[in-house]
């Protein structure tokens, strides 16, 4: 679903840039406010088609999530802008057809620039970012067109995906301009200094099929590995048989867990888990202290005690989930590898703390299976 509403803002973005060559090459209206409009509305559709295309190969994982970072990057991306507004200026003093050409290609090698330099850890606010370039495309198409219901519905997806970018911004204690300057991410290798955290403890399906019915109230937290695996209604599964069993079940879910905003919610809410169960961070973080199990599912730079406790680390200060702090934590991974983030994750290495290695479905699965043998 996130490379779908990737690719989906691409075809947005295509079409301004459309509209804008075909209401300067028909003859019709004119004027300097109009030119203006022209050269605005496919400089924005040209950096959101590319923009969106980056974002959709770095999704689908046709394309390393590592940022790219060209030297000098930030002053490329000012260069491009300057240019634009010159540009601007002489296209409406003395419209001429090669001058909309070049601001193309230039705006075309923006937003290709401008996604490509945004690592993985960041991508739920390119997510949203995206979003609220192609809502300013339709405004600006709407303003080509004469068509004053684009223009509105436009700007009303333009200025709440800003304003959502701006939130998970927030939620990650990143400011906005520090994400288009160049997120963090990498594939799976530590990008900073390797630690020695020790040796992590793994557990099997029985052993944590075991911990989940001595438990009494067991919290869930689900991660992009959920999203990968399909496994939401195998995990939406084991919720209804723990709750047949007495056991109090909720999930915890990050503001930024996930490919982009809301992900988890919606996967979740596909698989029929009730809604009064799913609680966002703050409010799940001062229960577990007193949750027996916690499961972490896919999840690992949002579950990362490094936020909180390393002032050098890259997701420093960032809001986390603070699963550590539960009497016993098993975290469904396929490796030890690093998060998007590219940070080592010392809650693996935690006393409390043991990994069940594996595809999180069959995992999942092999655990209600387990349970059920139990049972008999």
């Amino acid at each position: 679903m996130p490379e779908l509403i990737a690719m989906l803002h691409s075809f947005v973005g295509l079409a301004a840039v459309l509209v804008g060559y075909n209401s300067y090459l028909v003859p019709g209206e004119g004027g300097k406010i109009h030119l203006a409009e022209v050269f605005i509305g496919v400089f924005i559709g040209a950096v959101t088609f590319t923009g969106s295309i980056i974002a959709f190969l770095k999704l689908s994982a046709r394309m390393k999530s590592a940022p790219l970072m060209l030297p000098g990057h930030n002053y490329i991306n000012l260069g491009a802008i300057v240019a634009f507004l010159g540009l601007t200026v002489w296209f409406v003093l003395a419209p001429a057809l090669w001058l909309l050409v070049l601001m193309t290609v230039i705006a075309l090698a923006l937003g290709l620039h401008l996604v490509a330099s945004i690592g993985g850890g960041d991508m739920p606010v390119v997510v949203s970012m995206l979003n609220s370039y192609s809502g300013w495309a339709a405004a600006a198409a709407g303003f080509m067109l004469n068509n004053d219901l684009l223009i509105i519905t436009g700007a009303l997806v333009g200025s709440s995906g800003a304003y959502l970018s701006y939130i998970m911004c927030e939620a990650m204690n990143r400011s906005f301009l520090s994400v288009i300057a160049g997120g963090f991410g990498s594939d799976g290798a530590i990008t900073g200094p390797a630690v020695d955290y020790g040796e992590h403890r793994e557990i099997s399906v029985e052993g944590a099929a075991e911990l989940l019915e001595e438990a009494k109230s067991v919290i869930i937290t689900p991660g992009y590995g959920m999203a990968v695996a399909q496994a939401q209604y195998p995990v939406a599964e084991l919720t209804t048989k723990l709750r047949a069993m007495g056991i109090k079940v909720r999930f915890g879910i990050h503001p930024v867990a996930g490919r982009l905003p809301g992900h988890m919610n919606v996967l979740l809410a596909e698989a029929k888990v009730p809604y009064d169960i799913v609680l966002e961070m703050d409010e799940i973080n001062p229960d577990f202290d007193d949750t027996d199990v916690v499961l972490v599912i896919g999840a690992n730079d949002t579950v990362n005690p490094a936020a909180l406790d390393d002032p050098t680390s890259p997701i420093a200060g960032m809001p986390v989930l603070e699963v550590w702090k539960a009497r016993n934590v098993i975290v469904f991974k396929r490796s030890m590898n690093a998060g998007y983030a590219g940070v080592q994750n010392p809650l693996f290495y935690k006393e409390n703390a043991q990994m069940l290695f594996g595809d999180a479905k069959v995992r999942v699965e092999d655990i209600i299976q387990a349970l059920a043998m139990t049972r008999v």
